[in-house]
């Protein structure tokens, strides 16, 4: 496989800087409502959690 030019280098850097522009005003927007939001640890704990005894699980079995 070839290494990528130059010019297709230049190209996917302007590509993801104007992706990073054309969703940076939704990114700000969602910042500012979860500042406002109230925080909810368990409902990321408990699935968190279940997978990791899930893994636990697999573990012991082999």
């Amino acid at each position: 496989m070839e290494p990528i030019a130059t010019w297709e280098k230049l190209l996917l850097g302007v590509l993801a800087l104007l992706v990073i522009l054309w969703f940076s005003p939704g990114v700000n927007k969602m910042m500012g409502v979860s500042r406002d939001a109230k925080s909810d640890w368990i409902g990321l704990a408990i699935p968190i959690a279940m997978v990791c005894f899930f893994v636990f699980l697999l573990i012991l079995i082999i």
